[in-house]
């Protein structure tokens, strides 16, 4: 049975809920394997100063509904400063290849601790010491005094990083905590634009919006979305 979520064009009754049919575009861009790292995309932050920032980072989950995606960084990256000062992110996913493209704008909180404990565990040795050997965004004297810097951290948690570069199928490995400033950040979604390639760029292109309302804890009220098509 054809996914009604590929198909070629929008329907001309906008689906109600965007995410269903975001989240089966990057679950088709990741069976496909379009490019290297098909969860890949692009999160642009706003710091004090009001100067935009990019870089590409890797969703990890996204959860239709109630619609939020989550990557995983270190907590004392420029990124993460940004996002202290002004929860609000724009994100965008790309793939050329499928002619289509996610643009998500929310508002940024932290995973819960428990979340970030999972997917750390879940990683493989030699990422679970790279979280505690780099200081994200820190000036860097050489590449030289970050592997020093990651070996000697290594070894506090019996690692011998020097004797042992191939951590990622050493066997016998020691149980890495979660580094206290690293973890997962939730992107929550206020709005949303889906776009499909058309001929003679003639795009398919709609948008939808619901409000957000911050609860107590690391979560949202949402309101219903509603959605709008747009020229391309």
């Amino acid at each position: 049975m054809t996914n009604p979520y590929l198909a070629p064009r929008l329907p001309d009754e906008l689906p109600s809920d965007p995410m269903h049919w975001a989240e089966a575009w990057i679950e088709a861009a990741a069976e496909q394997r379009v490019t290297r790292n098909p969860n890949s995309m692009t999160i642009v932050t706003v710091g004090d100063n009001a100067v935009p920032s990019a870089r590409i980072v890797l969703c990890k989950s996204f959860i239709a509904d109630p619609g939020y995606l989550v990557f995983y960084t270190n907590y004392k990256s420029n990124k993460v400063r940004e996002l202290l000062q002004n929860p609000n992110v724009a994100v965008v996913f790309h793939w050329d290849t499928l002619g289509r493209q996610i643009r998500i704008e929310g508002q940024a909180v932290r995973s819960p601790a428990n979340e970030s404990d999972e997917y750390f565990a879940s990683r493989d040795c030699g990422s679970q010491i790279g979280a505690w050997g780099s200081d994200q965004s820190a000036p860097l004297e050489s590449r030289e005094a970050l592997i020093a810097q990651v070996a000697e951290r290594a070894l506090k948690f019996g690692v011998d990083v020097a004797h042992n570069r191939d951590l990622t199928v050493a066997r016998d490995q020691p149980a890495i905590p979660r580094p206290p400033h690293w973890g997962g950040v939730r992107v929550w979604a206020s709005h949303v634009e889906l776009w499909l390639e058309g001929t003679d760029r003639i795009h398919d292109r709609a948008r939808w919006e619901r409000s957000l309302s911050k609860n107590d804890d690391d979560t949202f009220t949402v309101g219903a979305w509603t959605g709008t098509r747009l020229q391309p």
